[in-house]
């Protein structure tokens, strides 16, 4: 099914906006389903008869991010592609603690498996 309205900006299906391409939220219990992005609302009786379906996919282990598993516990765990400031090369370890108080985020700590120069970033 599609949706064409006069001024659209996009034409597309009823899991999406026409007016600014945003996913629309599934119907629920209200008369109209409303664009949380713009001002769009379609009436509910619209999805009479659709059919939703959502899917995940999750990457096989062999092709998701290396995980490095040295003796050096610096280098222990999931690879990111991250740039490493001081080599430029790509691929850094990271781990995360909570080094501040409980209502604040939590702090990452980047290792670069290429020269071990290490960084932190408050999340």
């Amino acid at each position: 099914v599609a949706i064409v309205a006069d001024m659209s900006s996009f034409t597309s299906d009823l899991n999406f906006c026409p007016e600014c391409g945003n996913i629309l939220p599934p119907p629920g219990l209200q008369d109209t389903v409303r664009c949380p992005r713009c001002s769009f609302s379609i009436p509910v009786a619209e999805f009479d008869g659709q059919q939703i379906r959502s899917t995940v996919v999750l990457n096989p282990a062999e092709k998701s991010a290396a995980v490095v598993e040295e003796e050096d516990s610096d280098l222990q765990g999931p690879v990111i592609d991250r740039r490493c400031v001081r080599c430029n090369k790509e691929g850094m370890v990271y781990h995360t603690r909570q080094m501040r108080s409980a209502d604040e985020g939590q702090t990452v700590f980047f290792t670069c498996v290429h020269c071990r120069f290490q960084e932190k970033e408050d999340s």
